[in-house]
Formats: C-alpha cells, sequence, structure tokens
C-alpha cells in the first residue's frame, strides 16, 4: 500500500534528472496507486494532487526525450557573447528543473537566436553537398517508383493463341483495348493468376481487330465485352529521354565549360567581371620586397595617397591615374602588387589580362564594365591587372580580325580615362613586354607613371638573400650577413626569383642529405643547379666524348684567362648537368656600357671550346652549337644594332624577336647582304684570335684538359695553381665588386614624406592632442 508521499519523492526523483528508466518505475508506482485507490487514496483532493503531479512528470519527460534527441542529433545553439551552450531545459542542469529564463517565458518578449528557426537550421544543415544528395535520392526513387508502376506484368500472345486457347475454351471475362494499340484480355474469376496477372497481344488498328473478332465470335451466342481506355503508360518516358539528355548536357557544360568560367556556371552571368576582392588574406609585406627600392618608393606614394590624401590635396596634387610595373620575368612586379595589397589597408582587386578574353562576342568588353564598376564601388582601391599584355596588345593589321580584342582594349581605354578625379581608384598593371602595348592605353591620363623594374644589382642581389636567409636554419658558424653579400657577388644577373629558387633548393639539398642544418657547401650545390641543371649521374659517357668535353672545357678556360675584357672565371666544370655536357661559370662586372672591345673578347671567349676541339682532335662537334648561336647573336647585335661596323656606318636597326613573326626586314635587300658580310667578318676575326691564343698556349689547354678529366671540376684555386696568377685585375669579392659606389648596402631610407605612411592619421593625431593635454595639465 502506497502513500501519497511516497508518489510524490518519486515525481521529485524523476524531475531531477532520472530520464527514461525512472519515468517507467513512476508508471508502474503510478498503476499501483490507482489499483489500491479504494483503500489508499479516500479523498478525492488526494487524488487531484496525484493526476497533476502524474502531468507534471509526464511533461518532464517529454522535455527530457526532446532534449536528449536535440543532443543525439545536433549541437545546442551557442550564446553569441558568451560563446556558451545555452540551456536546454531541465535536461541541462537547470537550477530549478526549467532551463529557459524568466525573460524567455514571458509573452511578447524579443525572441533570442535560439528560437525554433535556429534549432531548426541546427538540426538540418541544408547546404549546397547535402541538397544535391538529397536530390540525386529523390530523382532515383522517382525514378524507380516510374519504372515499378508502368512494368508491364501481363504475358504477350498472339492472336492464334488467344482464339483457340483462351476464347474458344471459354476462360476470357472481358476484352480492354488500350490506347488503341493493344488488348488486355481479364481471365474468367477462378483462373490461376500466380504467373501473370493478365494476358495481352497487340493489334494493327481498332477496325482490324472489331472485324476479326466479330468472326472467330460468328456462331457463338455469347460475346465479349470491349471496354476502350487510354492509359499513361511508361513509354513517353522513352520519347522524352533524348530531350532529358540534351537538356542535361546544356546545363554540364554551362557549368564547368571555359565559356561561363566567369558567371560560375550561369549562361546569364557571363558578363560579370572574374576580378577578386582580397581582403586580409594576403601575408606580404613591403619588407619582404628588397631589390627593387625605387620601385618601392613609387608605390608606396600611391598607398600613401590613399591612406593620407589631405597631405597631398593641400598643395592641390592629384593622384595619378596608374602605373605600369614592366621588366623581365621574375624581377618582383607581381611580388610587389601583392606586398601593396597587404600593406594598402584599402580594398585591393585583382585580375588577369587573359581573363577578359572569352569565345563569345561582347563578353571582354562586359566584364571590364563590371570590373570598374566594382572598383568603384569599393573606392578608395587599388585595382592590378596582371598581364596586361593579354587585352592591351597595339591595334592594327597585326591582329588578324580579332576585333574582340580591340573592343576590350577600347573599352578599357574609355573607363580609365572617364575616371571621377574624387574616386579615388589607382589602376597597377604588370607586364613583361612594353613594347607590344598600345600607345593610346600608355599615355598620361591612364598610365602616368611607367614603373621599371629590373634586374637587381649585387646590392640589391644582398638585400634579397638576407629577406630569403631569415626562415632558413643555417648553421651556427655562418654569419648570414658575410654569407649574403659572398652569394650576391657568385650570383651575377640572377632575379629576385632565381635568388628564392636558389634558397629554397639550398633547404632541398640539405635535407636531402639529412643535415640538421643549412651550410655554405649546400648553396654552393643550388646555384650550380640554377644555371646548370641538375646532375646527371648516370649519364654514361665514351672515354672519347669525356676527353672532348673536357678540352673543349679547358679552351674556354684559358681563352678567358689570358683576354683583358673577359670576365673573371669562377668554375670550370664537366659534370653532365640539364642539357649540357659540361659549363664554365664566371663573374661577369656589373657594367650597363660595354665596349666593342669588351664584345669581341667576349666572342673570343666563346670559340674558345671549337678552336680547342680542331686543334688537338683535328675535327669539330656538335657539341660548340650553343656557343656559336651566341656569337652569332653578338656580332647580328654590332652591326645591326650597335653601329659597330664601319661599313654600315652609324645606322640602326630592330632585330625581330624570336616568335614575333616579323616576315620583312626594316632595311633593302642590298643593306642584308652587307650586314651578312660583316657578320662572318667579325666572326671570322674572332676566330682567328682565339685560335692563335690556343697555339701560343697548347701546353696549358692540355694540362688543365688533363686535369679536368681527373678532378671533374676545378676550382678557382686549382686555375691559379695550374696557369699562375691572371695577367690582368679581376674583382672577385662583394667588397671589391661595390668599391666606389658609396655605401655598401642599398639606400632604404624614406623620404620624409613617406615616413609615416603606415600610420593612421586619426591615431596619430589623437595621440598629438593627448600630449598637449598632458603638457597643459603640467
Amino acid at each position: 500500500m502506497l502513500s501519497l508521499a511516497s508518489v510524490r519523492s518519486a515525481v521529485d526523483s524523476t524531475v531531477s534528472g532520472r530520464f527514461c528508466i525512472e519515468h517507467l518505475q513512476q508508471q508502474q508506482v503510478w498503476g499501483k496507486c490507482c489499483a489500491n485507490f479504494p483503500a489508499t487514496f479516500r479523498h478525492s483532493r488526494a487524488l487531484s494532487k496525484c493526476c497533476i503531479l502524474s502531468q507534471i512528470q509526464t511533461m518532464e519527460f517529454n522535455k527530457c526525450n526532446f532534449t536528449v534527441a536535440r543532443s543525439l542529433g545536433s549541437k545546442p545553439p551557442r550564446d553569441e557573447k558568451t560563446k556558451e551552450p545555452q540551456s536546454q531545459g531541465a535536461c541541462q542542469g537547470g537550477p530549478n528543473g526549467a532551463g529557459d529564463s524568466e525573460q524567455e517565458q514571458k509573452r511578447g518578449g524579443k525572441k533570442r537566436e535560439s528560437d525554433w528557426w535556429t534549432r531548426f537550421q541546427n538540426d538540418f544543415p541544408w547546404d549546397v553537398k547535402t541538397m544535391q544528395n538529397i536530390g540525386v535520392g529523390f530523382a532515383g526513387m522517382a525514378s524507380a517508383f516510374l519504372y515499378f508502376h508502368f512494368r508491364e506484368t501481363g504475358k504477350e500472345v498472339s492472336w492464334m493463341e488467344f482464339v483457340h486457347s483462351y476464347l474458344a475454351t471459354g476462360l476470357v471475362d472481358h476484352l480492354e483495348v488500350i490506347n488503341k494499340q493493344y488488348v488486355r484480355v481479364i481471365p474468367v474469376n477462378g483462373v490461376n493468376r500466380s504467373e501473370v496477372s493478365y494476358l495481352w497481344f497487340n493489334i494493327g488498328s481498332v477496325n482490324t481487330f472489331e472485324h476479326n473478332l466479330e468472326l472467330v465470335q460468328l456462331g457463338s451466342t455469347h460475346r465479349l465485352p470491349v471496354v476502350y481506355s487510354s492509359q499513361m503508360d511508361g513509354t513517353f518516358l522513352i520519347s522524352i529521354l533524348p530531350s532529358l539528355l540534351l537538356v542535361g548536357l546544356l546545363l554540364f557544360t554551362w557549368r564547368q565549360g571555359p565559356m561561363t568560367s566567369g558567371g560560375r556556371g550561369n549562361p546569364f552571368r557571363m558578363s560579370k567581371s572574374k576580378a577578386k576582392v582580397m581582403k586580409d588574406r594576403i601575408d606580404v609585406r613591403f619588407k619582404d620586397v628588397a631589390g627593387c627600392e625605387e620601385a618601392k618608393l613609387e608605390i608606396l606614394e600611391f598607398v600613401n595617397f590613399l591612406k593620407n590624401p589631405q597631405q597631398y590635396r593641400d598643395l592641390g596634387a592629384k593622384i595619378p591615374k596608374g602605373a605600369l610595373l614592366s621588366g623581365p620575368p621574375g624581377t618582383g612586379k607581381t611580388l610587389l602588387a601583392k606586398a601593396t595589397a597587404g600593406e594598402a589597408q584599402v580594398p585591393f582587386i585583382t585580375v588577369n589580362g587573359s581573363e577578359f578574353q572569352e569565345m563569345f562576342v561582347g563578353v571582354g568588353p562586359a566584364r571590364v564594365r563590371d570590373m570598374f564598376a566594382m572598383a568603384r564601388k569599393n573606392a578608395p582601391c587599388i585595382l592590378f591587372i596582371d598581364e596586361i599584355d593579354a587585352v592591351g596588345r597595339k591595334r592594327g593589321r597585326s591582329n588578324f580580325g580579332q576585333s574582340e580584342q580591340e573592343n576590350t582594349l577600347n573599352q578599357l581605354l574609355v573607363e580609365m580615362d572617364g575616371f571621377n578625379p574624387n574616386t579615388n581608384v589607382v589602376v597597377l598593371a604588370g607586364t613583361n613586354r612594353p613594347d607590344i602595348l598600345d600607345p593610346a592605353l600608355m599615355r598620361p591620363g591612364r598610365f602616368d607613371r611607367q614603373i621599371y623594374i629590373g634586374p637587381p644589382d649585387i646590392k640589391g642581389r644582398s638585400s634579397i638573400f638576407r629577406v630569403h636567409l631569415k626562415p632558413l636554419k643555417l648553421d651556427s658558424n655562418i654569419d648570414s650577413e658575410a654569407l649574403s653579400r659572398k652569394l650576391a657577388a657568385h650570383t651575377p644577373g640572377f632575379t629576385g626569383a632565381d635568388i628564392a629558387n636558389v634558397c629554397n633548393e639550398a633547404a632541398l639539398t640539405a635535407a636531402r642529405n639529412l643535415s640538421t642544418s643549412v651550410n655554405a657547401r649546400h648553396f654552393d650545390q643550388a646555384i650550380d643547379r640554377v644555371i646548370g641543371g641538375l646532375e646527371k649521374k648516370t649519364c654514361v659517357l665514351q672515354p672519347l666524348e669525356k676527353t672532348r668535353i673536357a678540352f673543349h672545357e679547358a679552351g674556354h678556360a684559358v681563352v678567358g684567362w689570358y683576354l683583358e675584357h673577359a670576365d673573371p672565371l669562377l668554375k670550370v666544370s664537366i659534370v653532365p648537368r640539364g642539357k649540357g655536357l659540361g659549363y664554365a661559370q664566371y663573374l661577369p662586372k656589373e657594367q650597363y656600357l660595354f665596349s666593342r672591345e669588351q664584345l669581341f673578347d667576349r666572342m673570343c671567349v666563346m670559340l674558345g671550346g671549337r678552336v680547342a676541339e680542331q686543334a688537338f682532335f683535328g675535327e669539330i662537334t656538335t657539341g660548340a652549337q650553343d656557343d656559336l648561336r651566341k656569337v652569332t647573336q653578338s656580332a647580328y647585335a654590332q652591326v645591326v644594332e650597335f653601329g659597330m661596323s664601319a661599313a654600315m656606318g652609324q645606322m640602326s636597326f630592330d632585330l625581330p624577336c624570336q616568335g614575333d613573326g616579323v616576315m620583312e626586314k626594316p632595311y633593302s635587300e642590298p643593306t642584308a647582304q652587307l650586314i651578312d658580310q660583316e657578320v662572318r667578318s667579325l666572326i671570322d676575326s674572332a676566330f682567328q684570335r682565339t685560335n692563335q691564343l690556343i697555339r701560343d698556349r697548347r701546353a696549358l689547354v692540355e694540362k688543365v684538359g688533363n686535369h679536368l678529366l681527373e678532378k671533374e671540376v676545378l676550382e678557382k684555386a686549382d686555375m691559379l695553381e695550374l696557369l699562375g696568377p691572371r695577367p690582368y685585375k679581376d674583382k672577385s669579392t662583394y667588397e671589391e665588386f661595390v668599391e666606389g659606389t658609396g655605401a655598401l648596402e642599398e639606400d632604404t631610407s624614406l623620404p620624409d614624406g613617406l615616413k609615416n605612411w603606415n600610420k593612421d592619421p586619426g591615431t596619430e593625431q589623437s595621440s598629438t592632442e593627448q600630449q598637449r593635454k598632458q603638457a597643459l595639465y603640467l
């Protein structure tokens, strides 16, 4: 016999967090209470109280079940301020058994984000991938349903079989003519239908069927009822299947094809620009750019104008509308643009020049308009067009009817020249071929500044090496400053991309050898890897071939050693690398003007290998092909471009670049013959001089060649031991190269107007105001 107190105690225990098991126990207790009601509960008031407690118990149980289901299905909503999970009622340990606050329980109050819609979204994450899976599943289920719904379950019989086996034996109840195409035979009740549900046969036409049926029933008193009906079968799916496949193919082409790459698969958004707004995604800063300080100052002025325009407007200055970054590949044009994006603190919009070209007419100009509309919307901002030569080529007959490219260029010209001076949009562009750009694109008012970024000098290379050496784990006994200067002296003509590649190759070489740090030898191997290519350890050379290569390289080294204007020799090797079977590394001087004697001595050095082969072996090989090509190019440049031929006089013509497709020369045929004669005479003179030098020092060439066969690689110290001191003074260290040029390092100081380019003027003004108030207070 249970009392009311025992039931109340059990109910309280369930509310405190005992979920399913104790609820079942409470149901059993309540059942016993109801069974023993006449003896235990004598008063109706006690019964009412017990019923109320049971209802409370049931509500709490349902609430707990809902919370448990939510916890299994999804995560509880989080508070936006505290980032902590919000309470879900008594099952999550609320202080009073109900997790909702009093404010949430008030009617008409402001709903929090954990309302029913948020909970619905949390429980059912309707992302794109899920919707695609649901769509595919639904299509599969629909296809299966249609297949089983329209699948024929009857048995096909012939007309004669129907007449003799079914009609004559009285097994047919009635006939149904379906769609005037076939007849369904419905058997009488009692016939076994375990195999098929009905019989059917095709008819040629309704008239023929009625005539034949009339003939077979002439002597019969019982006429079969015939019902005509129209039903939908699965044949219509087969009829529309080609159309569905065609529509699906078009949709797939629109989504995946290159013609709609700018519109993300939407054929009606092909004219949308593919320009991207870079926001807080670039980790390159101006401190990561070295070797092009002048170009960096130009870009800094653009950034400073956008951030502090009042500094220039007070003097009546206007912001330049654009700047064209030009120069050889790998010199840092795109890197400088990335640094601008990382430092500008204004929207940076980037696009590639080839992204304006599509197969449809009108797409290019439309994308240009959309791109500049985006720029005006995000002003003040910087717009960077990389590889602008893809869209900015010169207009004329050489385009062979590429009117779409001209239309795109015309739209670009209009947009750049039609800017409002107060929009604060700066256009930067990068190209490797400024010579092929349209003159209208490069005039002031569109690209006001043309910034040339050439290969860095020795000071710039040292600064670039310092930037790329910072993330490397160098050997403890290596001074990074001294190493950067040494590497700068040993890498003449290297661009910033080449230097970055050298540092990366050094780290890869150290990792390949399981070294704990990167040392100087790893950098030497990396330089050889970048200059000559990958070392071919498996290249099998015949003894005669190896001897020819050794004497070929010895001829280069000896001729360069005894010529005044030749570059100092650093290393000579017969180890096969890349396409070459050997190479000689020199340290060319940092100079921008070359005399005729200097160019002539360089031609002699390049001919030294061919002359040595002919002198020692009596025949020539194909190993000098690259040397002869360089000699021919140098000779033509001296005669045609530099005016260094007495017969040609002071005349200069442009040599056609490789791949330009120029089919005519800018001079007459007699002039062309004269040029060929002068070039041949110049090369013959260099060959005779080199031949005489090899004959005079034949023993030294043989000595160097034999040592190359033994050691395969000879350094400068080995050459000093074999040939003695060079008769002409040469420079080989960083300090010797920069002697007489001012400071040892490049000047990285900023003008006074740009020293505060990266400071917020509002912050600086507030700091000045605070200092003034402190001074007044004191």
